[in-house]
């Protein structure tokens, strides 16, 4: 079962859907009460938004220097933490993909 917690925003508001043995939760009623989130939702983003910006400067200022980073991970809110990395299916919680793209230069066909 979930219960549902309303997170305010900087243009209105918006209603997530949250496990009901997630910290912070009290069982509501049945009537169709929502309860209130401590936090913005903005506020409560941020700090998964650090964690992406660590994970991007580190592929950035490496010796690897890609083309192309893509950082990926699901996001859980919660009504004590506000949002948190969650646990995911797979072995780790990010998903990161590094690419190059060739100089045309260098892609020369062998002449025949």
């Amino acid at each position: 079962m979930s219960e549902l917690l309303r997170f305010e925003t900087g243009s209105g508001s918006v209603v997530v859907e949250v496990a009901e043995d997630e910290p912070g939760i009290r069982l509501a009623s049945r009537d169709g009460v929502v309860e209130q989130a401590p936090a913005h939702l903005e506020n409560a983003l941020a700090s998964v938004r650090g964690a992406a910006e660590s994970t991007l400067r580190v592929f950035r200022d490496g010796v690897l220097r890609p083309d192309g980073i893509e950082v990926e991970f699901g996001v859980r809110l919660n009504a004590e933490a506000g949002a948190v990395i969650a646990k995911s299916t797979v072995e780790g919680h990010f998903v990161v993909k590094l690419s190059w793209q060739r100089d045309p230069e260098t892609q020369r066909s062998p002449e025949t």
